[in-house]
């Protein structure tokens, strides 16, 4: 049975296939609207949409002036009551600074939230807060989406 060591790095870009880069610019792109969708980014910078798809929940870009200090996480979480506070509960427990939180109104009793915090003092590492947020009652996924 394959164990999972699921965890974060920082490497520089110039020892990478290009295609890595690319993925992140075409995100970039699809964020600011440069590009109306993933078909039109992935042709922009000239990689298939299986790759994109491919890697896209695995590459981020990193801020050189903020590395390590901001990280945004998406949730899919149960509406109930309380469940969202027990999120919050736990990244202050965790010295998690909230920045921002945005969450959409609830469709079949499940709401999208993104939640962007300060994680310089944070205890663990940001995958292992990521892990424990999804292990809440009422949380169906938690992911890493960007660290800053």
């Amino acid at each position: 049975m394959k164990e999972k060591n699921s965890g974060y790095l920082i490497v520089d870009k110039e020892i990478l296939p290009d295609v890595f880069e690319k993925v992140v610019k075409a995100k970039d792109m699809l964020r600011t609207g440069k590009a109306k969708g993933i078909t039109q980014a992935c042709k922009f910078q000239e990689i298939s949409r299986s790759t994109f798809y491919k890697y896209k929940d695995y590459v981020f870009a990193v801020s050189e002036a903020m590395r390590g200090r901001k990280a945004t996480i998406i949730m899919i979480l149960d509406h109930t009551p309380g469940v969202l506070s027990d999120v919050l509960n736990k990244l202050a427990e965790l010295k998690g600074n909230i920045l921002t939180i945005s969450q959409d109104i609830p469709i079949n009793n499940a709401a999208n939230v993104s939640i962007t915090l300060d994680i310089s003092d944070l205890e663990i590492e940001i995958d292992e807060l990521v892990s424990r947020i999804h292990d809440i009652d009422g949380v169906f996924k938690s992911e890493l989406m960007a660290v800053e």
